[in-house]
């Protein structure tokens, strides 16, 4: 995630360890005594890794707990992202003087299925991805932007954001995207953004996405 995000955002990806290790009283009384394991080991290295972060900005010991939307709850002054998939875990934290919002995702590289594929894109999206018959996993660096998309969209906005209510454009050489918010959707969200930007970048086998809302 380092390369995808300004300096001066603080990002931490998890170790082995991260994923055992001790979360504070609060973090821990908020994780369901339901949850399985894998759960519990995404959600330490989670908060682990973000904890981490935060601590490079000068903020130290504080717990994230989660909102109803399951979001963490960042210390006054902060805002950040926390993403988790399998074999990879990774927050990234900044300053709020600095950014409005924070967006990390990562995705297994896959080809999803067609009905996983229709939820996530417009139908131009899908005739993009289908354009590029080698590369038919194209649809998962969709599903990453959209997330980044997401998690820039609700600390601004409080509300929800469909995968279909935003028109994604991929500069494939650049390794961005821009996410245009569809009218009808603005519309019913006065002084929401109009546009998103990141950058994606994808490995053999993971996709990363990142993004910042400056203003």
């Amino acid at each position: 995630m380092r390369d995808l995000l300004p300096e001066w955002v603080a990002v931490e990806v998890a170790g082995e360890a991260d994923y055992t290790a001790a979360l504070l009283p609060a973090e821990a009384a908020a994780l369901s005594a339901r949850a399985v394991a894998n759960r519990r080991r995404e959600f330490t290295a989670g908060r682990t890794c973000a904890r981490r972060a935060l601590s490079r900005l000068g903020v130290h010991g504080r717990p994230l707990v989660p909102a109803e939307n399951r979001a963490p709850v960042w210390p006054d002054g902060t805002t950040g992202s926390i993403t988790h998939t399998a074999g990879y875990c990774a927050a990234a934290v900044a300053r709020r003087a600095d950014v409005r919002a924070v967006g990390i995702d990562a995705e297994r590289r896959t080809i999803l299925p067609e009905n996983v594929r229709s939820a996530i894109c417009r139908p131009e999206e899908l005739a993009w991805c289908a354009r590029r018959p080698d590369e038919d996993w194209w649809a998962a660096v969709h599903f990453s932007a959209k997330e980044v998309v997401y998690k820039l969209w609700s600390p601004i906005m409080g509300t929800w954001l469909d995968f279909l209510e935003a028109r994604l454009t991929i500069d494939v050489d650049r390794g961005e995207f821009e996410a245009e918010i569809l009218p009808e959707k603005l519309a019913k969200e006065p002084g929401a953004p109009k546009l998103f930007r990141g950058r994606f970048h994808a490995d053999p086998d993971l996709v990363r996405s990142a993004g910042v809302v400056l203003e």
